[in-house]
């Protein structure tokens, strides 16, 4: 076995690892383990990818949700390979479960899928249209027959937390008065005492237009959760596979919808490609004939819970996660952007397949 070609096998969640992998390749099956490296790109588990004897192999060590609840939707994943659905089918142990464990540690392992993440205007408008119908099959899968007796069915209706613009105001003066407290500034914490100033202003002006109600508009079922960029691989201009699935859950088929849409098209780059959007909405309506008032409600209910959310400081300043620092102040241009052109946004979530 070779070392790491990351050294983030050094921090103390991830050391262990290096000293499971023996046992996790008798567990496993896997033969002779070359070579393992850790991928820095996951945000919340730790993963790498093997070299073994048999092949290529994308490691996970489960940190995320518990291990029942790993195993569960490790077994909705190999019924969506079934299906047709373009994931890859966990490895299962010599005992026959998904998930081996080691001390208070979980691991699961999945074949290596060849492609490439694709981000924003990287999609060409059929490209765009193609992650809309993946979506769509992925809702379609998770709520049939075949993964009935895994995810039995869910309510009709889901309600969902409005906060209100002074729960909004308390939570930015909460983190004006941290960053006030430190004893010397970053550049981050200045960035971010602006940013919470001009957020108030915001919440002033557009308070009133948050959402009346609680419930969301349309058809609710079994959902990903992450379809976005950092969970799909491209490989020669078409979907290879789809990654991470620990988020299963009840969810508004239209909340995934524009969420989806606004992470991959949008957020990062500080504005929403409204064309490509609209591509993907219609990709989307071509599998599954959601109406457009529930899309419309669902991204309204987005942009509101984006402008009274501060979860990238919650991380900062709260967790002493600072991962996901430069996702801060792109998302606060791209909600400055999204306020201004509301109406815009509504009619790209709006396009007929």
């Amino acid at each position: 076995m070779t070392e790491a070609a990351d050294d983030t096998l050094s921090d103390s969640r991830y050391g262990e690892v290096a000293r499971d992998l023996p046992v996790l390749g008798e567990r496993f099956g896997l033969g002779e383990i070359r070579g393992h490296r850790f991928l820095s790109a996951g945000l919340m588990n730790g993963n790498w990818r093997l070299e073994t004897s048999q092949g290529p192999f994308a490691l996970k060590r489960i940190m995320d949700v518990s291990l029942p609840l790993a195993r569960r939707n490790l077994a909705v994943l190999a019924v969506l390979a079934d299906a047709g659905v373009a994931v890859a089918r966990p490895l299962v142990t010599t005992s026959g479960g998904t998930v081996a464990e080691i001390a208070d540690r979980g691991y699961c392992l999945i074949p290596w899928t060849e492609g490439s993440h694709q981000s924003g205007t990287a999609l060409a408008l059929d490209q765009a249209a193609d992650l809309g119908v993946l979506l769509g099959q992925i809702h379609q899968s998770l709520n049939d027959e075949r993964t009935a007796r895994l995810l039995p069915p869910g309510p009709q209706q889901v309600a969902a937390l409005v906060t209100t613009p002074g729960a909004a105001h308390t939570e930015a003066d909460r983190f004006l008065a941290l960053i006030a407290a430190l004893e010397t500034q970053t550049a981050f914490d200045t960035a971010a005492a602006e940013a919470l100033g001009e957020r108030k202003v915001l919440l002033d002006k557009f308070g009133s237009e948050r959402p009346t109600t609680e419930v969301a508009l349309g058809p609710v079922g079994w959902t990903h959760g992450d379809v976005q960029h950092r969970n799909v691989l491209w490989r020669d201009g078409k979907i290879a596979g789809v990654i991470d699935w620990d988020r299963i859950r009840v969810r508004p088929f239209g909340e995934e919808v524009a969420r989806t849409a606004t992470v991959q098209f949008g957020g990062e780059d500080g504005f929403l490609d409204l064309e490509r959007t609209a591509a993907f909405v219609a990709g989307y309506r071509s599998v599954v004939p959601i109406p457009v008032p529930a899309l419309v409600d669902a991204v309204e209910r987005l942009w509101w819970k984006r402008m009274s959310d501060y979860w990238q400081l919650v991380f900062h300043y709260d967790r002493g996660d600072h991962s996901c620092d430069h996702l801060f102040l792109s998302a606060e241009r791209f909600l400055a952007w999204w306020t201004e052109r509301r109406e815009a946004v509504q009619e790209a979530f709006a396009a007929m397949p």
